[in-house]
C-alpha cells in the first residue's frame, strides 16, 4: 500500500503562503512531512495558474459507462475464459452498444 495522502485546500494554501513569504521548499517539506516533489509541483501549479485547484477532466476519457463495466464484470465472472473481444461482442448482443477498439478489459477474480 502507498502512503499517498491528498492535501486539503487549507494545507495547500498554507504551503503557498510560506513559499511566498520566502521560506525554502526544504524547510516546508520538513514542517509538513512531505516529499520535495509535492511542494515543488504545488508551487509550479500555483505560479502557472494562480490557483491550487486541480483542472477538471484530467486523465483519459472513459470508454465505457459504469453500467457497462458492471455488465462486463458479471459476464467475466460467469465465463472466466472469455477474451476482451468476446466480452465486447456479448455486450453488443445484449445492449446494441459497441465498445471502441483498443480498450483493454481485465478479467475480475
Amino acid at each position: 500500500m502507498s502512503n499517498y495522502q491528498r492535501l486539503d485546500n487549507g494545507m495547500k494554501w498554507r504551503i503557498v503562503g510560506r513559499l511566498e513569504a520566502g521560506q525554502s521548499q526544504v524547510q516546508i517539506c520538513r514542517a509538513f512531512n512531505l516529499t520535495p516533489s509535492v511542494v515543488c509541483n504545488l508551487w509550479k501549479q500555483f505560479q502557472d495558474t494562480g490557483s491550487i485547484e486541480r483542472k477538471p477532466g484530467q486523465g483519459r476519457p472513459r470508454a465505457t459507462t459504469a453500467t457497462e463495466d458492471s455488465y462486463f464484470s458479471i459476464i467475466a465472472r460467469r465465463n472466466r475464459c472469455a477474451t476482451a473481444s468476446q466480452l465486447s461482442r456479448d455486450l453488443y448482443a445484449a445492449t446494441g452498444t459497441r465498445v471502441p477498439k483498443g480498450n483493454c478489459f481485465q478479467k475480475t477474480s
